[in-house]
C-alpha cells in the first residue's frame, strides 16, 4: 500500500485531512499514530476549518519539514533547500488539484469528483482523494533525492 493509499484510508477512518497524511508517515517520523495525529489535529479543513491552505497539503509540508527540514536559525542553505522542495510540491499539487486554498479546492472538486457517500460526520468525502494526492506528491518529492 502506498503512503497515498494509506492516507486516503486513514481519512475514511475519521482522521482529518492533515492528520491522515501525517499519520500515514508516523512510522517514518518515529512517532506514534497518536502523537502524529495530535500534531496535525489543528490543520484539518484548511487550518481548523478556516478554509485556508488545504489541510492535506499542510500535512505533507509538516512531514517534509520533519524529515528534511532545518533546525538552525541561520541555516540559510537548509532553508532554501526545504522551501524549494515545498514549492515544487505546491506546484505539483496545484497542477493536479487546481488550487492550494481549501475553499478553492473544495469548489473545484465539487464539480470534478463524483459524490462519495460521507462516512464520518463533518468530513467532506472529496477530501479523501486529496489526502492521497498530497501524500503521493510528498512520496515522490522524498524519492527525488
Amino acid at each position: 500500500m502506498s503512503r497515498g493509499e494509506k492516507a486516503e484510508a486513514l481519512f475514511f477512518e475519521g482522521y482529518n485531512c492533515a492528520q491522515a497524511v501525517v499519520v500515514a508517515y508516523a512510522d517514518e517520523l518515529g512517532m506514534t499514530k497518536d502523537m502524529a495525529a495530535r500534531m496535525a489535529s489543528g490543520f484539518g479543513g484548511g487550518v481548523s476549518r478556516l478554509r485556508e491552505v488545504c489541510g492535506a497539503f499542510s500535512g505533507a509540508v509538516m512531514v517534509m519539514s520533519l524529515l528534511r527540514g532545518y533546525d538552525q536559525p541561520l541555516d540559510l542553505d537548509g532553508k532554501k533547500v526545504l522551501y524549494d522542495r515545498v514549492q515544487r510540491m505546491a506546484a505539483a499539487y496545484r497542477e493536479k488539484v487546481g488550487a492550494l486554498a481549501c475553499r478553492d479546492v473544495l469548489k473545484i472538486r465539487a464539480n470534478v469528483v463524483p459524490p462519495v457517500p460521507a462516512t464520518i460526520p463533518g468530513h467532506n468525502p472529496a477530501c479523501a482523494e486529496l489526502c492521497r494526492i498530497a501524500a503521493d506528491i510528498l512520496e515522490s518529492e522524498l524519492a527525488s533525492e
